[in-house]
């Protein structure tokens, strides 16, 4: 059964945006022309973004073909499926890649054993704190809020993965 996400690509240099429509048009077998847009928070840099549909597991391949561009900040979300968790990726290049589970409403999940593990080695309030916002992935939120605002109202691209 397909399940289906969002990719914003919040912000790359102009000559790399052939090289992400191509991954992503790898990814889910099926031409992408994405439609590019100024990014205000990082002149001159563009930005785009698209849904999309495939098979469950097509999110996290997303990312992998993303990230072959260390200068470009993307998202990549995956819808909960049948047998299938969600999925929240992120991508900023002073922090790396982030990748959490998502619930159906796109909160971030976090295990029971991720939480034990860290409520046992937590050596006070301010460590348990420190480690939830890494466990939530808050460091990248917060780098990307800017480029998330400069993108409100900007068009979006559907796209259905082939067979």
């Amino acid at each position: 059964m397909p399940t289906r996400g969002v990719v914003y690509v919040h912000s790359t240099p102009p000559a790399v945006c052939p090289h992400v429509e191509w991954a992503i048009g790898r990814v889910l077998r099926t031409p992408v022309r994405l439609e590019w847009t100024a990014q205000p928070a990082e002149p001159p840099a563009l930005r785009a973004e698209c849904t999309w549909s495939g098979r469950p597991g097509a999110g996290a391949e997303l990312a992998a073909a993303l990230r072959q561009w260390p200068m470009t900040r993307f998202e990549v979300t995956e819808e909960p499926s049948p047998g299938y968790d969600g999925e929240r990726i992120m991508f900023v290049p002073s922090q790396g890649l982030f990748r959490a589970a998502m619930s159906a409403n796109g909160d971030i999940v976090l295990s029971e054993d991720r939480l034990r593990t860290l409520m046992a080695s937590a050596t006070g309030a301010e460590a348990l704190q420190h480690g939830l916002d890494r466990l939530l992935g808050s460091a990248w939120d917060h780098e990307l809020e800017p480029y998330r605002h400069a993108g409100d109202g900007a068009p979006i691209t559907w796209l259905t993965q082939v067979g």
